[in-house]
């Protein structure tokens, strides 16, 4: 009587020369080691190599300057306001005359400052941002530090290098929108990435 349809019926049927020397077994074994030896490899040599991490990736802080070079940020304080992590400690200052070419408007951030150990990385500074002077990178990390002195990152650290710019596809989320909407439809295929406008 058969309780279940699982059972494999086993056969004992006397094996031949070859499979005694487990040849086919051997060969199997070799076929799919040559198949793995010749695919496309899933793993990358990092740090050497780095992978695109996405558009949406939050990483490295950075505050951005204008197309003259002037620091977007007036110390208006709304990123520090929205981050639940308390993070971000800013002290502004009036502009003096002669700064100009320095600073956009009347008012700066003499001291900006984000502690590193505090940031979760939520966003919600860049999003409260009304003059869009404060991003985080989406390729790039926060680089290791082994010291609490380097957690505290100030201006010399944040403020974006006019000689290595940080360039992105869409700024904002209505582009972004836009831009997928024209990928989907095929009236788009390649963008060029640009600095904030």
């Amino acid at each position: 009587m058969q309780l279940t349809n699982r059972s494999k019926q086993v056969s004992n049927k006397e094996m031949t020369l070859m499979e005694r020397a487990y040849l086919p077994a051997i060969a199997t074994g070799l076929a799919i080691t040559l198949k793995h030896f010749f695919a496309k490899k899933v793993t990358i040599q990092y740090p050497e190599v780095k992978r695109y991490l996405g558009p949406v990736f939050r990483g490295r802080h950075i505050l951005k300057r204008d197309e003259d070079g002037r620091e977007r940020c007036t110390a208006c304080g709304l990123c520090a306001v929205a981050c639940p992590a308390e993070a971000i400690q800013i002290v502004a200052a009036e502009r003096e005359k002669g700064e100009e070419k320095l600073y956009r408007e009347e008012k700066y951030a003499a001291v900006y400052e984000v502690n590193m150990l505090r940031c979760i990385f939520c966003g919600l500074c860049e999003e409260a941002c009304p003059k869009q002077a404060v991003y985080l990178r989406h390729d790039e990390f926060i680089p290791v530090f082994a010291d609490r002195d380097q957690v505290i990152w100030g201006k010399d650290l944040l403020v974006e290098d006019m000689n290595n710019r940080y360039t992105r596809e869409t700024w904002t989320k209505e582009e972004a929108y836009e831009l997928n909407a024209k990928r989907a439809n095929g009236e788009v295929t390649n963008v060029v990435p640009r600095a904030i406008p």
